[in-house]
């Protein structure tokens, strides 16, 4: 697996935001090239964490923060995706999803859910991290299944 860098946008803070978050998404879907089923369940590491694990909260994050919290939407009540496939499926519609809300909002706009009071440029910036922190977490578990690395 080869090393991507994270484009260079010279661009508006929506635009900038938007390219390094999908960027640190594709880089957490890379995590998945080559990894069979039953590795992607696996936990090397004692929290119980697996790149599985990891995909479906991702997916439920981004459910939870922008569609539910910033925009209102009801969030389905299901069972998180059970095989690989279906977690990234989920993950890919997921961003459509995000996109679609994010394009035609303001970033000082604040969450309808009073229980968050933040504006999306928060959740966004949240999301930003929240996804950077886990694709490193999907580098060391990649890592610890069949050594292999990069971005």
């Amino acid at each position: 697996m080869g090393d991507l860098k994270p484009p260079r946008v010279f661009a508006g803070e929506r635009e900038t935001l938007m390219a390094l978050l999908q960027y640190q998404r594709e880089s957490l879907v890379r995590k998945f090239d080559g990894v069979g089923e039953d590795d992607a369940q696996q936990s090397p590491v004692a929290s119980g964490t697996s790149l599985l694990w990891l995909a479906q909260h991702v997916v439920h994050a981004e459910q939870l923060w922008v569609l539910h919290r910033f925009a209102g939407l009801p969030v389905p009540k299901a069972d998180p995706p059970a095989t690989v496939a279906a977690a990234l499926a989920a993950y890919r519609e997921t961003w459509s999803r995000v996109e679609s809300v994010v394009e035609i909002a303001d970033f000082d706009d604040p969450c309808v859910d009073a229980d968050s009071p933040v504006n999306l440029r928060w959740v966004v910036m949240h999301l930003l991290e929240e996804t950077a922190r886990h694709a490193g977490h999907a580098d060391i578990l990649r890592e610890l299944l069949d050594g292999a690395t990069g971005r």
